[in-house]
């Protein structure tokens, strides 16, 4: 399945949302694995922030025993073979950075075959001749994209990292883009999200995503701009599903966000004190299994078959 930019496949609905905490883990067998030591305090005092990024948290919300393996387990297991479909992605996401590097004279069209090929991942696709082919269908993609941007505007950030701190969160992630639109009491920023899954995405997409919630809530306190529009860009279809946050609304996926990080420590804090570590970080098995990195290192993961590296581009075709 197409992946996004922050490397989790595109177009599946991230899981977890509106779960409850999961329950603190039994402590009857002791640890296998190595797992992140419990920080000691003093009575009196708060204990350490939660040192996140989009990709972890939405780790442990898809799958608790994929984060161990990616955060936790030291050394990790090895991974599968690199997803022609995040190569694609990341190979799209580079050519926009560097087109917005160059002068205003330059941003045109006829720029982004030499980016394109500059940034170009090569990396699991089936054979040369699919490999041409995504190349060809991403710079379709690019050209109709940059055509409808004024290339005099600059963004205020572009691959931008943004970051925040909560009563239980220090939260850093870098949004595709940053831009200033004008609003009803001044500027207003707006965060960009460019998508090259093969799903068309809407408004309950753009709304629902924690992590572009979490770039507005950072970005807002960061550059001191009022923040609640997000946008996923879908670029192969050319398609804005957008959502208008409320102040309310971000709360509300901080707080989500900070629940996911209270049951990662919990589990964490469980594993150092003797639970087992499969216990602490269960698996959620279903079909995403079968697109894990970590599939054939995982008991559970292991019995779904396997994708191809390539098996997202066929689905495009």
């Amino acid at each position: 399945m197409p992946a996004s930019s922050s490397g989790r496949p595109a177009g599946r609905p991230a899981a977890g949302a509106g779960r409850a905490p999961r329950p603190r883990a039994g402590q009857s067998t002791p640890s296998r694995q190595s797992a992140q030591p419990e920080q000691l305090g003093f009575d009196g005092m708060p204990e350490r922030l939660f040192v996140c990024t989009p990709s972890k948290l939405g780790a442990y919300a898809d799958c608790p025993r994929r984060y161990r393996y990616s955060y936790v387990d030291r050394p990790a297991p090895p991974k599968g073979p690199p997803w022609a479909h995040n190569s694609l992605g990341a190979s799209v996401h580079n050519a926009l950075k560097n087109w917005y590097a160059l002068p205003a004279d330059r941003r045109r069209p006829e720029a982004l075959a030499g980016l394109l090929r500059g940034t170009w991942v090569r990396d699991g696709f089936r054979d040369d001749e699919q490999e041409r082919d995504a190349y060809r269908r991403a710079l379709a993609w690019l050209e109709s994209y940059v055509d409808a941007l004024d290339p005099q505007a600059d963004p205020v950030g572009v691959e931008r990292v943004v970051a925040v701190k909560t009563a239980v969160l220090a939260f850093n992630g870098r949004a595709d883009r940053i831009d200033s639109r004008p609003g009803p009491s001044g500027p207003e920023l707006v965060i960009v999200d460019y998508k090259t899954g093969r799903a068309g995405l809407d408004a309950d997409d753009a709304r629902g995503s924690q992590a572009l919630a979490l770039y507005a809530y950072a970005a807002e306190r960061v550059f001191r701009r009022p923040c609640r529009r997000v946008e996923l860009h879908h670029l192969p279809t050319g398609t804005v599903a957008a959502h208008e946050h409320t102040a309310e609304s971000l709360a509300r996926q901080v707080t989500r966000a900070e629940e996911t990080a209270r049951d990662i420590m919990a589990a964490e804090r469980a594993v150092a004190d003797g639970a087992d570590p499969d216990d602490a970080f269960p698996a959620e098995a279903g079909p995403r299994c079968g697109w894990c990195d970590y599939r054939r290192a995982c008991p559970t993961g292991s019995q779904t078959p396997g994708k191809d590296p390539w098996a997202a581009m066929e689905r495009r075709d």
